[in-house]
Order: structure tokens, then sequence, then C-alpha cells
């Protein structure tokens, strides 16, 4: 068992596309940072958060995950979410980070890095204060939004990581 194991030994077991409130209707997740917006991810599919890492770039990959990173000996790929989000480049900080994630890309367990700007906190959500994405007045693609939560005086994005995967990285034939 790894030491990323150890931290977190249960892999997500339901459709990553799903949302898995517990039977209280709660969510525990990791919440960051990405261009001004607090998205959060359940907390079962975090594996690690690193510090920034020696990327390499990887010439002809889709531009979400253009680079690479050494994780343990093994490459995983960073995605950028502001790709997918259409928001614009940032420069990185002191406050950014990697979160490293294990998602189930063509059936199989993947880790994947995905940048931040800042790592938040681990919280946990109520299903009674989620929503699905309007259908007009979103600046971001619907189909990468599995839910809108309000927690405390913010607005969180719980992304579809599927969706997001799938459309830059399906088109293999």
């Amino acid at each position: 068992m790894s030491r990323a194991d150890a931290i977190n030994p249960v892999a997500p077991t339901a459709d990553a596309a799903a949302t898995a409130w517990n039977e209280r209707g709660e969510l525990e997740v990791l919440t960051f940072d990405v261009g001004g917006e607090t998205l959060a991810l359940e907390a079962t599919m975090v594996r690690e958060i690193l510090d920034l890492l020696p990327e390499t770039l990887v010439p002809g990959a889709p531009a979400l995950v253009r680079h690479v990173v050494n994780f343990r000996g093994r490459i995983a790929p960073v995605a950028d979410l502001r790709l997918a989000f259409a928001m614009e480049a940032a420069e990185t900080t002191a406050d950014s980070r990697i979160v490293v994630i294990e998602l189930p890309i063509d059936g199989e367990p993947t880790l994947v890095g995905l940048r931040t700007d800042h790592v938040r906190e681990v919280a946990t959500l109520s299903a009674d204060a989620s929503e699905e994405a309007p259908s007009v007045g979103m600046r971001w693609s619907r189909d990468y939004v599995r839910r809108l939560v309000r927690w405390r005086d913010d607005l969180i994005i719980l992304p579809d990581l599927t969706a997001i995967f799938a459309s830059v990285l399906s088109p293999r034939s």
C-alpha cells in the first residue's frame, strides 16, 4: 500500500458523474479555488495535495492535460480546469497546489493532478443546499457542472470531471 493509499484507502466506487450524498444528504468535499471560483470534489477522490512539481509538456496532448508530473514514480497528467471553464490563464502563486485524484477514465482508475490556485478545506455540503446548474445565465458549460451548492456565504461548484475529461480524451479514433 502506498502512502497515498494509506491517506485515503477508499476509492470512488459510484459513477463519478453522480453526486454520492450520504443517507443524511451530506457530502464531504475538498474545496479549492480556480480562477476566482470555489470548486469542490468528493474527499474520497483525493489522493494527495502537492506543492507544485516540475511539469513536462506533452506535445500533441489536449490543452486540458498538456502537462504531466512524476507523482511518486507514476506519471500523472495535470489538468488545468481553467480551460474547461473558459477562465483566463493565471500565473502560479505560493498558494498554488496540485490536487491528485483518482478518476475512472475509459474504465481504468487514473491518477490525475488538478492545478488549483488555493486549496481551502474539507467541508461537509448539504444536498438541501444544492441545485442543478441553471440552463441560462451560466458562463460555463452546464455539462461540466454537476451541482451548485450554497455553503456559508459562498457558492461552490461540483464539477463533472467525467464530462470534462470525456470531452477532450474520448475522441481517440
